[in-house]
């Protein structure tokens, strides 16, 4: 959330900022000026009659003294109708407040100064080449969900019909390849300084406010009958970000770096007709998730570490990627810089975001309520960061194609092995 007194301070440089994301943002910005003036003006009039109040009660005493008592029973009948009259304008204040707030938790993050402006991901640059050579084949590469169901590790129309559309099932040594990739990921973390957790799936509805899932997002999300309100996570973000909620951190535990392996719940409401085949964008699916908290001036230098702890495990199972820095039109909405992690499928010729890498700045702490006491004893909120360690499916699809062989085995990355038992999934 942005703070009021920062877009109260600079508007204009707000709007023109916030425009980099959508032009029409500028007039939101305008919205919440116009209800914070209305504030501000119901604010005054309430803190006058209250100073006019308690100055005239304090008098009433001394104007007995001087005018007597009917004097006294007049400045006091002007108390009582100063009272009524403040308790009126003060029942205004509450909806002008929630109104505010309302408007801005519906304003996304400012874009930092220096990310490529642009409309949609076809203006993200790539910031770093493929250091891994793509693979070549001296057969026509198979999708994964064709080398998968072939090696009778997939099955989606089993899972059609268990669930419906845009689920899978993983068999045998599919699920086992899952699993193996899950521990592969929380162990390279944890030895690079993440704490492991294993957080609940299933979260309070303010908790989704915190980092910014609603209300921008409540369609894409998996809410539960009864109350109190409750949602299936839409990644290990949320619970992970609010775990230090409303606290107040201690400088020499910053950074606090978090990992988890959770699996994740979208409904993709926006994204009918795209990308159903296979893995690639399914309802449920496994995510190992980083979170940073790190002190202002040290988060970019941050969200470079994070994307480079998120990269090794990509170099670690030799899979083909790139990086790309998204512009400002396609940035998250909580985030002010993020960087993409693309992993090349053989069988679109193209890559396919792994990991996103962001740095939310104070946009999340700021709802969250989460601060820390910096060396001059002042309270800051701290800066938030997070990105996927990388998203398992996604990995496990990478797989299936990059390392497909002619008789329509696969072979399984080094690092793996230990994890998964053998070198190879062959057909039965």
């Amino acid at each position: 959330m942005l703070d009021i007194k920062q877009i109260v301070a600079a508007p204009e440089e707000i709007k023109k900022r916030l425009s980099l994301r959508k032009p029409e943002l500028a007039v939101q910005v305008d919205e919440v000026l116009s209800v914070y003036e209305n504030y501000k003006k119901v604010l005054a009039a309430v803190e006058e009659m209250r100073a006019k109040r308690n100055s005239l009660s304090k008098q009433i005493g001394q104007i007995k003294k001087e005018q007597g008592d009917e004097a006294a029973k007049a400045a006091m009948a002007e108390v009582c109708a100063l009272k009524d009259n403040m308790a009126q304008k003060e029942a205004e204040l509450d909806p002008l407040k929630n109104k505010i707030d309302e408007l801005l938790l519906s304003i996304p993050n400012l874009p930092h100064e220096g990310i490529p402006v642009g409309k949609s991901d076809a203006d993200n640059p790539e910031v770093k080449a493929c250091d891994i050579p793509l693979p070549t084949f001296d057969f026509t590469p198979l999708d994964h969900q064709a080398v998968g169901e072939k090696l009778g590790i997939l099955d989606f129309a089993a899972a059609a019909t268990l669930s419906g559309s845009r689920f899978a099932l993983y068999k045998g040594d599919g699920a086992r390849l899952e699993r193996a990739i899950i521990s592969f990921f929380l162990d390279t973390h944890a030895k690079k300084g993440y704490t492991e957790i294993l957080p609940p799936v299933i979260v309070n509805e303010e908790i989704m406010y915190g980092t910014g899932q609603l209300p921008k997002f409540r369609e894409d999300m998996y809410e539960l009958m009864g109350k109190p309100k409750q949602f299936l996570i839409s990644t290990a973000e949320i619970p992970l970000t609010n775990l230090n909620r409303s606290r107040q951190i201690a400088e020499a535990e910053l950074p606090i770096k978090l990992t988890a392996w959770t699996p994740c719940f979208r409904k993709e409401s926006g994204t009918y007709g795209k990308d159903t085949r296979g893995l690639i964008r399914n309802h449920q699916f496994n995510k190992v998730e980083l979170v940073m908290l790190s002190k202002p001036e040290e988060s970019y230098k941050m969200l470079e570490i994070m994307v480079e702890d998120a990269q090794d495990v990509l170099r670690q199972l030799g899979l083909p990627y790139h990086v790309v820095e998204l512009c400002s039109g396609d940035i998250g909405f909580s985030s002010a810089k993020t960087y993409d992690i693309e992993v090349w499928m053989p069988s679109e010729n193209r890559f396919r975001e792994i990991s996103s890498c962001s740095n939310c700045l104070d946009f999340q702490a700021r709802r969250i309520g989460m601060r820390y006491k910096n060396a001059t004893g002042k309270l800051e909120f701290v800066h938030t960061l997070n990105g996927s360690g990388v998203a398992v499916g996604r990995t496990f699809a990478a797989i299936l194609e990059n390392f497909q062989q002619k008789d329509g085995s696969v072979l399984i990355p080094e690092v793996l092995r230990p994890y998964f038992g053998k070198d190879k999934i062959e057909a039965k």
